[in-house]
């Protein structure tokens, strides 16, 4: 099998997790400035075998896109011209920044280590990913 790759876009950094090729364990992989994703990508999946993008889908409280959907769009657009055989699912990310706050506090992670924006970035793409393999 291959593995999943999930993405948390955000304007200055996107986190980003797979899973191993049973896709059974979701792990962070790693963090990248936004604009070289699609270029780190490219090398990704030259060297590992990738079936699907799960990318966060910002919502607000009441079920509607949030502001920064705006911008997840056009990447969308930018992932899919790229890969064409590669879907791409959404799952909801609410939460995933707090929750990455609060498993880097369960951790036992430093307060000036919990100050790391890319190691929360990391996490909330975890968190996506097995969001994702739990609802399969």
């Amino acid at each position: 099998m291959a593995r999943i790759l999930a993405i948390d876009y955000g304007m200055k950094r996107t986190g980003i997790a797979v899973t191993d090729e049973l896709q059974i364990i979701a792990s962070g992989l790693t963090t990248v400035n936004t604009k070289e994703l699609l270029s780190f990508l490219k090398e990704y999946i030259s060297k590992e075998d990738v079936e699907l993008f799960v990318v966060g889908e910002p919502k607000q409280m009441n079920n509607t896109a949030s502001e920064s959907e705006v911008l997840i769009v056009p990447f969308l657009e930018k992932l899919k011209k790229q890969f064409p055989n590669i879907p791409i699912y959404r799952v909801d990310e609410r939460f995933t920044s707090k929750m990455a706050f609060q498993t880097m506090i369960d951790s036992g992670l430093k307060k000036n280590q919990r100050k790391n924006k890319a190691l929360i970035d990391e996490i909330s793409a975890t968190l996506i990913l097995q969001s994702y393999l739990y609802s399969k």
